[in-house]
């Protein structure tokens, strides 16, 4: 089996990348990340990145983007932009409420993010959703759960981007949803979640991470691991290279 390469997501040394992009980078490559997924690109242009990116051997996991960069005219300009990057995956972080305040909301939500999926695939690009935690909430005791309905009514181009931090801080296992949906957690954002440590790091609160790691290489399809860490016993990086160092005893 293929190796699934670690990436991190920029946005847990947002504060590191406003100050410095280029030496946050390498030292995100120097603790031994293979890759990072942006959430915002400090006023740079796709080039500009990456040339950060080659000079110090970084591939791009991914990007979190505004579901309105990804409709109509816009979706053009996109589409260019994570060419020159190198970036297949095109992740939506969240929804403003209007495409979430009900099951019909989810429902067209999952018909536009399919539009979306058919028109990036030509140009060999993946668009996605990444949870938080209102997808597991459902609108009435006992019914079906947002997350349900969206990936239940999208094509498998879609990607699931399953947030195993995020997913349990709102009430749900982590674990059932990637047996769920088969081959389509191509990306998964390893964070902890710790009942008793908001600031708890990978591999040191509650996610069962062997039996997700066991998922993601056996039925997930995933490509790859993005580490996330939004709270902070310590300076960033810091606390990004310790969980790198702790999901490296985990997959021993």
């Amino acid at each position: 089996m293929t190796r699934i390469p670690v990436a991190l997501q920029l946005y847990s040394v947002r504060g590191d990348c406003a100050r410095d992009l280029p030496g946050t980078l390498k030292a995100v490559a120097e603790m031994g990340y293979e890759g990072v997924e942006f959430a915002g690109y400090y006023q740079n242009e796709a080039p500009a990145l990456k040339q950060m990116l080659d000079a110090v051997g970084l591939k791009v996991a991914g990007a979190h983007v505004g579901l309105e960069t990804l409709l109509g005219e816009a979706l053009e300009k996109s589409i260019p932009f994570h060419q020159t990057l190198e970036n297949k995956f095109l992740i939506v972080p969240g929804l403003a409420e209007q495409y979430r305040t009900s099951t019909e909301a989810w429902r067209k939500t999952a018909e536009t993010m399919n539009t979306i999926a058919a028109a990036l695939a030509p140009a060999g690009l993946h668009t996605g959703y990444h949870n938080h935690t209102v997808e597991f909430a459902p609108f009435t005791p006992g019914g079906e759960l947002p997350w349900d309905t969206f990936f239940g009514g999208t094509t498998s181009n879609v990607v699931m981007q399953f947030d195993t931090g995020n997913a349990m801080h709102g009430g749900s296992d982590a674990l059932p949803f990637l047996l769920r949906y088969p081959n389509r957690a191509l990306t998964v954002h390893l964070k902890e979640y710790a009942k008793d440590d908001p600031n708890a790091l990978l591999g040191e609160g509650d996610v069962p991470f062997p039996a997700i790691l066991e998922a993601c290489e056996t039925i997930g399809g995933t490509r790859w691991y993005i580490v996330e860490q939004e709270s902070y016993p310590q300076p960033p990086l810091v606390c990004a290279e310790q969980c790198l160092r702790n999901l490296e005893k985990l997959r021993g």
